[in-house]
């Protein structure tokens, strides 16, 4: 494993000759992987474009993100910069290395956005960014190329069966009972903290994410009904009213979570409602105000 390492650290070298020519493009590709990007992304799809695929590529994030999660745990790999002082730590990055988890979420999300569209230009978006994104962590010096190789790897895995699946899941549980539908959005993500040989703060929020956003899809689907269509101001302020709503939940639940002797509990609830905001009470909102008419 030391030789590939060794190998690899090579490899990152070679990428940072180029520093710091080339460090504010590849910090904008690595950015598009980054949690604050799917904040805004996933969101701008689910309210302004539509709220049915929106939902199936959240769902598919977080399933990948807690994969992920899970992997890195197992795995215990370190990152460049900290197997080798030599290599430049050009960004920010915590936890284990293996698998890459911004080239796993490539994967999946411009890989099942390429799937479902005929138009060639997003093919090709797609291609370049599931390319270009990985090759900025390993630029950036916090991803060995093995890493990426786990996270293509990985990635293409859970695409593929998400693909497949996906479809009969959603149909079966759309014909089961409401109650049975929001315990099924809360015993994933239990079982998936269950699986994880140690909780940390990524896997609880990823957890709470997928817990607050399936029961808010179920509930929003049952009673609500808003449609994601209209015209291009709707979309627009539909947005803008939603960011807002988000922002301000996300700094109100912040400020109290701080100093609590209990993070993980209380990061766990936060989530939560993160998720509920985001898929149910937005959407509550936009229908309310005239903003998106019902289905």
């Amino acid at each position: 494993m030391e030789g590939i390492l060794d190998w690899g650290v090579r490899v990152v070298l070679w990428f940072q000759q180029a520093s710091p020519t080339l460090d504010t493009p590849f910090k904008v590709l690595t950015l598009m992987g980054n949690e604050t990007f799917y904040l805004v992304f996933f969101p701008f799809i689910y309210w302004c474009v539509d709220r049915r695929f929106g939902a199936r590529l959240i769902v598919l994030f977080l399933l990948s993100s807690s994969v992920n999660a899970l992997a890195k745990e197992f795995a215990g790999q370190p990152r460049p910069f900290q197997y080798d002082p030599v290599v430049q730590k050009l960004w920010n990055a915590g936890g284990g290395g293996f698998p890459s988890g911004h080239t796993q979420s490539a994967v999946v999300i411009w890989g099942y956005l390429a799937s479902q569209s005929r138009r060639a230009w997003l093919w090709v978006a797609a291609g370049l960014l599931v390319v270009l994104i990985p090759l900025s962590r390993v630029y950036l010096g916090v991803h060995f190329p093995t890493d990426l190789l786990g996270g293509y790897v990985i990635g293409v895995g859970l695409l593929l069966l998400y693909l497949r699946f996906e479809p009969g899941v959603e149909a079966w549980l759309a014909d089961r009972s409401i109650p049975l539908q929001l315990g099924a959005a809360l015993a994933f993500p239990c079982l998936i903290l269950l699986l994880s040989p140690g909780v940390e703060e990524y896997q609880v929020k990823t957890a709470a994410s997928m817990t607050g956003m399936g029961a808010g899809f179920v509930a929003e689907r049952k009673w609500i009904g808003f449609d994601s269509g209209g015209i291009w101001w709707k979309r627009a302020n539909r947005f803008l009213v939603g960011m807002v709503i988000m922002l301000a939940l996300r700094q109100g639940l912040g400020l109290l979570e701080t100093g609590t002797d209990h993070e993980l509990v209380f990061g766990f609830v936060r989530y939560v409602i993160l998720g509920l905001g985001g898929a149910l009470v937005a959407p509550w909102v936009f229908v309310s105000v005239g903003l998106a008419a019902r289905r």
